[in-house]
């Protein structure tokens, strides 16, 4: 027992020196513009995730589409998403039917800009296509300005720092 009453407050002091030297991690706030091209059909689920360097999925950005039902026509994103299932705090209303825009705010962690990691859009419409890398750039200061042209269902992107 007085061994315990040595050790205790050694393990509460370090803890709590760990927990201190542990800082959250920094995000940017954008706005971010999504422009859809005309098209016939239901709405689009747009997803914006970050990828690492090898070009793997690392984070969920944002979700445009609160039906959950319909993620797994996300194939690339699914891969990911689907065998973790982590909560999305990124979710945002409903699709973006054609020709429609949207604004809203995505958070990108500061400490993986100019770092070689990725930001991509993903767009599917049911009984349509699925554009995996609708739009996809490098996550960089010069890039994270002005407007990007998407190759599917996105006519282009702009984004906003806040």
């Amino acid at each position: 027992m007085k061994t315990l009453f040595k050790v205790l407050p050694v393990f509460i002091l370090s803890s709590f020196l760990l927990i201190s030297f542990i800082s959250p991690v920094e995000k940017a706030s954008y706005k971010c513009m999504i422009q859809l091209k005309n098209y016939t059909g239901e709405g689009a689920y747009v997803v914006i995730s970050l990828l690492n360097p090898a070009g793997e999925y690392e984070e969920t950005i944002y979700v445009q589409g609160k039906d959950s039902e319909w993620y797994s026509e996300l194939g690339q994103w699914w891969k990911f998403y689907g065998k973790h299932r982590p909560d999305i705090d990124a979710i945002s209303g409903a699709t973006i039917s054609g020709g429609e825009r949207t604004i809203s705010v995505i958070n990108l962690p500061k400490d993986k800009i100019d770092k070689g990691y990725s930001i991509r859009f993903e767009t599917a419409v049911e009984d349509q296509e699925y554009y995996a890398q609708d739009l996809q750039f490098e996550l960089t200061t010069a890039n994270l300005k002005g407007k990007k042209e998407g190759t599917g269902f996105i006519r282009y992107i702009r984004l906003l720092p806040q």
